[in-house]
């Protein structure tokens, strides 16, 4: 196919550039006839996505079968009130698949342990099945269109491209192992880094089992935030692994800001409609820690956190665990307590601060007790008392001094980037 690539930094990519692009990429398949899209679910809520899947719709539903498959990964299936607010009037119910992980896949192959210990250093020599929902494989679809937001992410260091289909719409070992090579390898080494460990299992299993062999094109979205408006700056459309590196570049500039020294207290808001576990709000540990001084605190605004993972068996799992540190999960994890469940050893590892500085969770009582949080290694507060002096209305993105002198540095929507500091 004829790649399709968009770069407007400065004023974002208008309405009729994005639907002379899609315009574009469609002439191009004549005669797709069963159209599979695969958008993000709702946690990618600012990623232009839902948008780009409403316009994918209407443009082929005339002409062809559509259906809509979430890259659900490991996450609750989307709500209808999310389902509306991400797809609007314009995809029926009826034409939504949900992406089961544990039962819905098909083996496509492996990546053999020798490349999982080379790339890992020999830290994780294992090898990992390539597992996909089998609809992609066995669906007799004419076309697939994976539809994502390349981002900084915690496991694979910029999120999207075969993320979205080993992981978004992957099984258990694939999910499980690739998830542990990178909590294992370190996630502040892969935080923001095109090439990093994970990402080179999934190009792995791309060049392998997915070249050349489904018929699926991406379409990856560079983004930013502004007040409560959303700005589409990259919008990058092929089959090869060339649009993922020109959309992680404008990434990079747009979506990692640099601080210039680290905040005693950085306080970040995670959007109670957006993240409901502490399994996904947990981005606001990832993407801020590297600008939390040693020693300081990192307050969690959580006014919608009611679970900490998004299904019954994780929510399970870091009950039992904890928050607890990468040596003291790792132990649990040689003594075999993981077994079949590594994304929990991982997500848990990745969610400690080590000891280097603390982690408060402001909940909601109702949702998620004081007795909850603490169990798990982390401190609360009441989220309804002490938003009344860490206000998100009212603080703004960066340095604040409050009133009485404390300075702080906030993050209003943890999701869309990360923040650092060069040392």
């Amino acid at each position: 196919m004829k790649e399709l690539y968009l770069t407007e930094e400065e004023r974002g990519i208008s309405t009729g550039q994005l639907e002379e692009m899609l315009n574009q990429l469609l002439a191009q398949y004549p005669e797709a006839r069963k159209v599979l899209i695969i958008p993000p679910d709702y946690t990618r809520c600012y990623s232009y996505t839902g948008v780009i899947t409403q316009m994918l719709y209407r443009k082929l539903a005339d002409t062809a079968i559509v259906h809509v498959m979430p890259a659900l990964g490991t996450h609750m299936p989307m709500s209808d009130d999310e389902l509306h607010k991400f797809f609007g009037d314009v995809v029926p119910k009826e034409a939504i698949l949900v992406h089961h992980w544990q039962t819905d896949t098909v083996r496509l192959g492996y990546v053999p342990a020798d490349v999982c210990s080379e790339i890992s250093g020999g830290l994780f020599p294992e090898q990992i099945d390539v597992e996909v929902n089998h609809l992609l494989a066995d669906g007799g679809y004419d076309l697939i269109l994976s539809v994502g937001q390349v981002v900084p992410h915690e496991v694979v260091g910029m999120a999207n491209y075969s993320k979205n289909i080993f992981v978004g719409t992957g099984g258990r070992e694939m999910i499980n192992k690739s998830h542990m090579l990178s909590a294992i390898c370190g996630m502040e080494k892969a935080l923001g880094v095109v090439d990093s460990p994970a990402r080179k299992v999934y190009d792995y299993a791309q060049r392998h089992y997915i070249d050349g062999k489904l018929p699926l094109v991406y379409l990856q979205t560079v983004t930013t935030r502004k007040e409560d408006d959303v700005i589409l700056h990259g919008l990058y459309i092929g089959s090869s692994r060339k649009p993922f590196e020109m959309a992680a570049r404008l990434s990079q500039k747009l979506n990692i800001c640099h601080v210039e020294r680290r905040a005693k207290k950085l306080v970040t808001y995670l959007d109670p409609e957006e993240l409901k576990t502490t399994w996904v709000g947990n981005k606001g540990v990832y993407r801020t820690r590297m600008a939390v001084a040693d020693g300081g605190e990192l307050l969690i605004l959580a006014p919608g956190v009611r679970a900490f993972g998004e299904n019954e068996e994780m929510d399970r799992m870091t009950r039992k665990y904890g928050y607890t540190g990468t040596e003291h999960i790792l132990e649990l994890y040689r003594q075999g307590a993981f077994e079949g469940r590594l994304m929990s050893a991982a997500h848990l590892m990745q969610g400690s601060s080590e000891g280097r500085f603390t982690i408060t969770y402001a909940t909601k009582p109702e949702n998620l007790s004081r007795e909850e949080i603490e169990s798990v290694g982390y401190q609360w507060a009441d989220y309804n008392e002490i938003s009344k002096r860490y206000d998100p209305n009212t603080l703004k993105e960066g340095w604040n001094i409050l009133p009485d002198g404390e300075e702080i540095y906030y993050v209003g929507t943890p999701a869309l980037g990360l923040w650092m500091v060069d040392d």
